[in-house]
């Protein structure tokens, strides 16, 4: 299977994409149900406890991008070795990875559960959604392994382009959720607590099936052995520089978000709060079939660019775009025509029925962002792909900190139109950097010929 899996990277790049691209999809819709299920059953414990989770999302973005980002990061350069037939190399590549992820777990689950509470006081949390927010976060920042290398290791799975096992992995960590998340919240009582145990509980066996792949049964076309070991500072360095600068996308949105939490908190109070975190809920999940093509460009793309084949690199990219456009579009729709009934979701009690018109209005104004949305994406994976890194991340602070935080300020408070005015800045300002980001995309494509032709 893994040879097949390798074989289909390294051909039509238009059948890889869209073959990698359904079960990473998969796999990322079954991921961003965690955030549905947990909103679901936390919409029953009150605005405050989805306000304090709310508050808790820039970490939680800090704590899930670095996982996702440093699998990135060993995507690009298995599948870059892979592309350049250096089996050897993508050993390596894999081995290095693991070491990096237990170390990042260990350094991050420190500092996290350090500043949550600062940092939450920062974003306007006080009182019972501080409480909630502390709640909720705690669990998710000890238990920070379980979701790295849950992340980690699909990102090795998706170098050597098997997404199929990954997806059955994610497959058990959601359905453990669905099942652990009224448990924990109210049959043990554990409310907010309850939902993020849940999710590292999930996250923990997730990541124990794929490591028992890797690891035990040994049936991948990376071979990690730990006997003889020697650290090697260039395949750490070659991991790195991409997946520190995809840690710091996430790292860089949660900035972004902190930002869009102030503004909201200081026009909505704790109603804007829980009104945006519940349609965002819904937002990011949307843009997981967009997320799963362009990780599959990301993938296809690496092994373009090792093989130094630019044609199947500028048809991956091209190829790509096109079907994230496609899903945009038909999400986007989705999400606006059935707002109303959506909104529902996250607003079934007496005490949220209130915020029903604010999540449909934030539906209905913020997510025609994912209109162009789809053209940047595939773009700022394509430059992780060929292992530049720091290009993909200065996209996401043009989109993200320079664009939508400036749009959002201007509309929301300088023009004073509050809520919608901050709706209207979300989309706005993605909409306009993702065209910007595909025209470099061409223009960076462009250059490369000459060098991969040579």
């Amino acid at each position: 299977m893994a040879n097949e899996n390798v074989e289909l990277m390294r051909g039509e790049p238009e059948i890889a994409v869209r073959k990698l691209a359904i079960p990473i999809m998969i796999s990322m819709l079954l991921t961003a149900s965690y955030n549905i299920i947990d909103g679901v059953w936390i919409a029953g414990l009150g605005q405050a406890a989805i306000a304090g989770v709310g508050f808790v999302t820039p970490i939680f973005m800090i704590l899930n991008g670095v996982s996702v980002g440093l699998g990135n990061g060993a995507t690009s350069s298995i599948s870059r070795a892979i592309g350049a037939r250096n089996h050897e190399g993508a050993n390596k590549s894999a081995t290095h990875s693991l070491l990096i992820f237990l170390v990042a777990s260990i350094i991050l689950s420190l500092i996290l559960l350090v500043i949550q509470e600062p940092l939450l006081k920062t974003y306007g949390a006080s009182g019972q959604s501080l409480v909630e927010g502390i709640k909720y976060g705690t669990p998710l920042f000890i238990g920070l392994f379980a979701f790295m290398f849950a992340n980690g290791c699909s990102g090795i799975l998706r170098g050597e382009g098997d997404m199929k096992r990954a997806m059955y992995a994610i497959i058990v960590s959601v359905v453990l959720n669905f099942i652990l998340d009224p448990v924990f919240i109210y049959v043990l009582n554990l409310g907010s607590a309850g939902a993020s145990l849940a999710t590292i509980v999930s996250s923990f066996a997730s990541a124990i099936v794929i490591l028992y792949w890797i690891l035990i049964k040994k049936d991948t076309y990376v071979d990690v052995n730990f006997k003889g070991f020697k650290f090697e500072a260039a395949v750490a360095k070659d991991i790195l520089k991409v997946g520190i600068p995809a840690s710091l996308d996430m790292f860089m949105m949660s900035i972004a978000m902190s930002f869009y939490l102030v503004f909201i908190s200081s026009v909505g109070g704790e109603y804007g709060i829980a009104a945006f975190t519940s349609g965002q809920r819904l937002y990011l999940f949307g843009i997981m079939p967009l997320t799963a093509i362009a990780s599959a460009v990301a993938a296809v793309s690496g092994s373009a660019y090792g093989a130094r084949n630019w044609d199947y690199l500028s048809r991956t990219h091209t190829y790509g775009t096109k079907f994230a456009m496609m899903f945009s579009v038909a999400i986007m729709l989705i999400l606006v025509i059935f707002a109303p009934q959506l909104a529902l979701i996250f607003a079934y009690t007496p005490e949220t029925s209130v915020l029903i018109p604010e999540i449909t209005r934030f539906l209905q104004i913020a997510c025609l962002g994912l209109l162009l949305v789809g053209i940047g994406m595939p773009s700022s994976f394509m430059y992780q792909g060929i292992g530049r890194g720091t290009t993909s991340l200065a996209w996401t602070i043009i989109r993200e900190l320079i664009f939508t935080v400036s749009f959002t300020y201007l509309f929301g408070i300088v023009l004073n139109w509050g809520l919608v005015g901050i709706w209207i800045g979300l989309a706005v300002g993605r909409i306009l950097a993702s065209i910007l980001n595909f025209c470099y995309a061409k223009y960076t494509l462009r250059k490369l010929k000459p060098q991969m032709e040579a």
